[in-house]
């Protein structure tokens, strides 16, 4: 299975936090956030890890390529308008791709979690994606996600509705070949955003599911690194 980090962004909320480095190289616990990702995503058996870095990141290229030489890391550079054209981008020339899980560089989870996560999704062929989901809504604008009894992922929706639990988007997705080709699919309908792709799937039909997980967290603004890592020492802890 290959793996994908959308790192294309400029982080421009963190820097007007006053966050001196590139989000990427932001540090959790002593440790980059893309050096996370990338151990997480060795350690869980990736035959290839894919990356996608704007142009004008040669720090963070020059980190990769001193830092992880021997790893199975494809390196695209290509500065891109929204994340779903980081996803086209970083997906075109990769060649026949079986099953991908993606994620944006700024993406914290607990590894436990992912592990159960994976292994629901390569133990369920019949799914076209599974896409991790949290009652933990602390993102500037969540899309909340509406599902039926089995899970299955019945829409997306910008506004929070009246079910009974609340879940919103992870920003962690496990796809298969169906769900991929409608990434090139998007693109050529000029859909600019994630969450508009993702919608597309269900108009497609496809099997969308979702996969709870306890907390998930992304580093927007300053404030976000300091909870994140109060987050991952209580683990620690407990």
């Amino acid at each position: 299975m290959d793996f994908a980090i959308i790192a294309a962004g400029e982080g421009s909320r963190l820097a007007k936090s006053g966050y001196p480095y590139p989000k990427p190289l932001a540090q959790l616990q002593g440790t980059p956030l893309i050096e996370r990702l990338i151990t997480i995503f060795n350690t869980c058996g990736a035959d290839k890890i894919h990356i996608i870095i704007n142009e004008a990141s040669e720090t963070l290229s020059e980190y990769l390529a001193i830092h992880f030489p021997d790893y199975p890391i494809r390196l695209v550079k290509q500065t891109t308008p929204s994340s779903l054209h980081s996803f086209y981008e970083l997906i075109k020339d990769a060649g026949p791709l079986e099953a991908l899980c993606v994620t944006t560089v700024d993406t914290i989870f607990k590894e436990d979690e992912f592990v159960r996560y994976l292994e629901a999704f390569r133990t369920n062929s019949t799914l076209d994606a599974l896409m991790a989901v949290t009652p933990y809504v602390e993102d500037e604008s969540p899309l909340y996600i509406e599902t039926d009894p089995e899970d299955f992922i019945t829409a997306f929706a910008d506004q929070r509705t009246n079910t009974q639990q609340v879940l919103v988007s992870g920003g962690i997705y496990a796809l298969r070949k169906k769900a991929l080709r409608c990434v090139e699919k998007a693109i050529g309908l000029r859909i600019e955003r994630m969450r508009n792709y993702q919608r597309m799937l269900l108009e497609e039909h496809l099997a969308v599911k979702a996969f709870i997980f306890d907390k998930i967290m992304d580093i927007d603004h300053l404030t976000d690194l300091q909870s994140a890592e109060d987050w991952l020492n209580e683990m620690k802890v407990s």
